[in-house]
């Protein structure tokens, strides 16, 4: 009860303006966000349209691979590329015992 009655009458430091996103990382892994925010009173929210940032890669797979996933992917009416995501994505789950979805 006495932690509720502190944040009421607690005095939050002003967010800076950021210039840019690296800056923003800078900030906050040397300060501490409960002097800046009360996270009692914030809100959850959720972005379900939001995308992961992708990089694009070059991998070299040997030929025989890429025509067994080409068949795979052919059985299961989907890209090549998007089988090699699911079955990554599923192994890395597997392995780390982690839920992307």
């Amino acid at each position: 009860m006495k932690r509720k009655e502190e944040n009421m009458t607690k005095k939050y430091n002003e967010i800076p303006y950021f210039q840019n996103e690296e800056e923003e990382r800078e900030f906050w892994a040397k300060h501490n966000s409960t002097d800046y925010l009360d996270w009692d009173k914030t809100n959850i929210s959720y972005f379900p349209k939001l995308k992961p940032t992708k990089r694009k890669n070059s991998l070299q797979i040997p030929e025989l691979m890429l025509e067994e996933l080409q068949t795979i992917a052919n059985k299961r009416d989907i890209s090549f590329q998007a089988l090699i995501k699911i079955f990554l994505q599923e192994r890395i789950e597997q392995v780390l015992n982690v839920k992307y979805r």
